[in-house]
């Protein structure tokens, strides 16, 4: 499929700017924040601030409840930027609108950023936000017998993660994953990354600098925490939703998860949405395939948390 209409405006008003790994860290930081200042978000019942305990300080959270009372199911998000850039901020209008679209509370984690905070930091702060959510939801009006995760690009990546973890340490009970072009295979050649790492929002320079500040050596790129791919058994995890976009350098590798998952006996369902670029989920203002992707794991969650 040729390159849709709405990502090519949206990669010509991107193109007028530098790209994020040729700026100074905070000036970059600074130009992925400015991204999101152009939504429009919906408003939700509501929402709240707050902080809790990580392994090494305060996690800031920002939860979503789109009910007046009572205790309902939980999508624990973990936001995208390649471990290096976004934040709670950036990625506020995806999470409102997957808080009345899935008619579920949406958890939104603002885990630690490299290089400040090198591979295995965000990983730690993502499984302790699951893990401190599943014990003490009835604080937050979480029903803590239906929380799923997810996340997008990076925050993909920290997700699956926690699935994994959660699975070795047998704690805490997640009842689904939806992975919007999640990384997975960060240093595995692919065809999507020959074809898309240049020209399309996300390149294979960006990718580089990302990994750079957020791996300590090479050798790293072996461990499943940080390589999904890498994992020896998948069996065990949550249902999954796996989003990909035909024109991401990631596609490949968000498809060779959604196999593996499926090879492991884990019930997945992987969408490819075509025409489309690396972080069109978040674009859905201007983009309207990112409206459908988000009504997709709306769609989902509600049917998981049918309850």
């Amino acid at each position: 499929m040729p390159l849709d209409p709405q990502a090519k405006t949206i990669l010509d008003f991107l193109s007028q700017g530098p790209s994020l790994e040729t700026l100074p860290l905070e000036e970059a930081r600074a130009s992925f924040e400015k991204l999101s200042d152009t939504a429009q978000p919906q408003v939700v019942e509501n929402v709240e601030d707050r902080t809790i305990p990580g392994p090494n300080g305060d996690i800031p959270i920002r939860i979503y409840n789109p009910f007046h009372d009572g205790s309902h199911p939980a999508f624990i998000f973990y936001h995208g930027g390649g471990w290096v850039v976004g934040s709670i901020e950036t990625h506020d209008p995806l999470c409102r609108s997957l808080a009345n679209l899935a008619q579920c509370i949406v958890i939104s984690v603002d885990y630690r950023l490299a290089p400040e905070h090198k591979f295995p930091k965000a990983v730690e702060d993502a499984y302790a936000a699951a893990e401190w959510i599943a014990k003490n939801g009835a604080d937050i009006h979480v029903d803590t017998d239906h929380i799923a995760v997810g996340g997008d690009s990076a925050g993909g990546n920290l997700a699956t993660v926690t699935t994994m973890i959660a699975k070795e340490k047998g704690r805490p009970a997640l009842s689904y994953q939806v992975l919007f072009y999640p990384s997975t295979g960060a240093g595995i050649p692919t065809e999507s990354e020959r074809e898309n790492g240049e020209g399309y929002f996300l390149t294979t320079a960006m990718m580089t600098w990302f990994a750079g500040k957020y791996f300590h050596t090479f050798e790293e790129l072996q461990n499943p925490y940080a390589v999904p791919l890498k994992a020896e058994d998948l069996s065990g995890l949550p249902p999954a939703l796996v989003i990909t976009a035909e024109f991401d350098p990631l596609r490949d590798e968000g498809k060779m998860y959604a196999d593996e998952l499926e090879k492991a006996g884990v019930d997945v369902v992987h969408t490819c949405y075509d025409g489309m670029i690396h972080g069109f989920v978040s674009m859905d203002a201007f983009i309207s395939k990112g409206t459908e992707a988000i009504e997709q794991a709306a769609g989902a969650l509600r049917d998981v948390f049918r309850v």
